[in-house]
């Protein structure tokens, strides 16, 4: 049925311990979490964010994908880093981002870094997050010197590349050793109880398939399952849109079109297109299962969420969802933009954030569970997706194979050449700490602790600790910056006093909040919220005799006119929040 790979790989039964791996964790180390699909490390890093969160420290968790990272709370690198779609940058797109004084706050807050998902991350994507952190916390300590905790598992999901490349995980990046990483190989699996999934899983990382996985894959084939319709998993685009679509076909009721909009050169909006999942014309039905492609937690979803179409709204015909999580969310178009290397907006597509979803690709199911899946491996052809494909389901029980190829069940020799010495790292690791005596570990993680600045004492961690199941943390965890928050409603507010009243904030909050979103992007339209002429005049010709003035005592260290003496110039006829808006208009 296949064709075996049979290299001479050792086989390890060494397995560290959930409770040794959070104590090397918590040690304060830089820390790479590994192990086998559904061997915890999700669970893991849950705990260890819990543990901070008990002592007010909140890290900040990054993975290649919003389905990745929406698993852990998290965003992707490319938002938070501010990359847009590069994968490698230069220091003159650093210096750019200098600039950027959100960026200077957000980076600022960052001591502790959690990286996921790390196989389909790149050499160059890795580089250029040390590059930044780098930058922002003016030091050449690797990564900025803070904490980092990368997880994945390289078996699993390589990057994406449309051409083949001499290194391609983010392990063959120079600063990946310069971190100086503790190992933590988890082995114990808690998402399959199966033992006859067990032993394929295991077979397949070995590199050598033995005759009762293949049999036991023959039995699995066209087999029926007891859930009617289990979740499709393919390996091309193509496949899957082609049952998405038939499914929808089947659907009674009008089908509805929402085609994209655009703003920019044809060029750069095919780009936008090549690099996102957005749609030029995406057709819906009530009752069509979808999935969210677009990070809005404001709007209760994130990229990779899922759900099915209730019904459209009578207003203006966007789709109603309701997630798999039960919670309803009325649609809007979102935007997709293209940013040159100054930052300036050169592209805009507008569309409704959603894909069908009755099949996903294997790609996009790394990290999920499945009770039951319908698998095609026919076409497979990158190694380890028919592995993180059959990882997905608890028991093979679970399985309805539909096809299966020879590089199905390959996983990339590098790899296989590597995993032993991955393996002996993470048992010296295990031995280092499991040397250290009770004292000496509460020593160390006090320590640390202390470091970042967190609470040690019992009784402050105590009363953390009720804060938190109340919901009310003294500290908050690094979220959406509230005036990214106000930008989300700007469409939705016709002026600044309603701004205010959906924000539930003071107008004076509302306008400093504007003042930022424009700093970040120029190129927002904030026209609806323009003064009058004759304000904006008055306020313009007391800028200009003060600028032409050029008075020391008028300006700011950075350069920017103060508002006091503008306030003065226009005899305090004029408030401050008035003429911060003006401002808006007049820079």
């Amino acid at each position: 049925m296949v064709c075996s790979i049979k290299p001479n790989i050792p086989r390890y039964n060494t397995s560290m311990k959930q409770e040794t791996a959070l104590n090397i964790l918590k040690s304060g180390k830089n820390v790479f979490i590994t192990g086998s699909a559904g061997t915890g490390k999700t669970y893991l890093l849950n705990l260890y964010t819990q543990y901070l969160k008990e002592r007010s420290i909140y890290p900040t968790i990054v993975a290649p994908t919003g389905i990745a990272a929406s698993h852990l709370g998290g965003q992707t690198i490319h938002s938070f880093f501010a990359l847009g779609i590069r994968e490698s940058i230069d220091e003159g797109y650093v210096d750019f981002l200098l600039d950027k004084k959100y960026l200077k706050t957000r980076f600022a807050k960052l001591d502790i870094l959690i990286i996921d998902e790390v196989s389909m991350i790149s050499p160059e994507l890795f580089a250029s997050m040390d590059m930044i952190l780098r930058g922002f916390k003016e030091t050449d300590a690797p990564f900025g010197g803070v904490q980092v905790v990368i997880s994945g598992d390289f078996f699993q999901l390589p990057p994406v590349s449309r051409e083949p490349r001499e290194k391609r995980f983010a392990w063959q990046s120079p600063v990946w050793k310069a971190l100086d990483l503790q190992t933590c190989y988890l082995d114990e699996k808690f998402r399959q109880d199966d033992s006859r999934l067990i032993q394929i899983l295991d077979d397949i990382r070995s590199g050598s398939i033995s005759e009762s996985s293949e049999e036991m894959l023959a039995q699995r084939h066209e087999k029926e399952l007891a859930i009617d319709t289990p979740t499709k998993l393919y390996t091309h685009n193509v496949d899957v849109d082609r049952i998405n679509l038939s499914e929808l076909e089947k659907l009674g009721g009008e089908e509805k079109h929402f085609v994209y909009e655009a703003q920019g050169s044809q060029k750069n909006i095919e780009k936008i297109f090549k690099s996102s999942l957005v749609l030029e014309t995406l057709a819906l039905k009530k009752g069509a299962v979808v999935i969210f492609i677009k990070n809005n937690p404001e709007a209760g979803y994130v990229n990779g969420t899922t759900g099915t179409v209730e019904h459209f709204s009578p207003i203006d015909n966007m789709p109603i969802v309701r997630t798999a999580e039960g919670k309803k969310i009325k649609l809007d178009r979102e935007d997709w933009s293209l940013e040159n290397d100054s930052g300036k907006v050169t592209a805009t597509v507008s569309q409704v954030p959603l894909r069908l979803a009755w099949a996903i690709t294997i790609h996009k199911s790394q990290g999920m569970t499945l009770d039951a899946a319908e698998m095609d491996l026919s076409k497979t052809f990158e190694t380890g997706q028919g592995y993180v494909a059959l990882s997905r389901i608890k028991s093979i029980e679970g399985l309805r194979l539909m096809g299966l190829n020879p590089m199905a069940l390959r996983v990339d020799p590098l790899i296989l050449h590597v995993d032993g010495r991955i393996k002996t790292a993470s048992q010296k690791a295990a031995e280092r700490i499991e040397g250290l005596s009770p004292e000496a570990l509460d020593r160390m993680f006090e320590g640390h602790i202390s470091h970042l600045g967190g609470v040690v004492s019992k009784e402050k961690i105590a009363e953390e600790r009720k804060n938190i199941k109340a919901g009310n943390p003294s500290h908050s965890a690094y979220v959406t910056p509230t005036y990214i928050k106000t930008k989300n409603l700007i469409d939705k507010s016709d002026t600044l006093i309603q701004l205010a009243t959906n924000r539930k904030l003071a107008k004076s909050t509302i306008v400093q909040h504007l003042t930022l979103i424009k700093e970040e992007d120029p190129e927002i339209d904030l026209d609806k919220f323009k003064p009058n002429e004759a304000l904006l005049e008055r306020v313009d010709t007391v800028v200009l005799s003060l600028k032409t003035k050029h008075m020391k005592e008028n300006f700011s260290e950075d350069g920017k006119l103060k508002l006091k003496p503008v306030f003065e110039g226009l005899n305090g006829e004029v408030s401050y929040d008035d003429i911060r808006v003006c401002l808006l208009f007049l820079e």
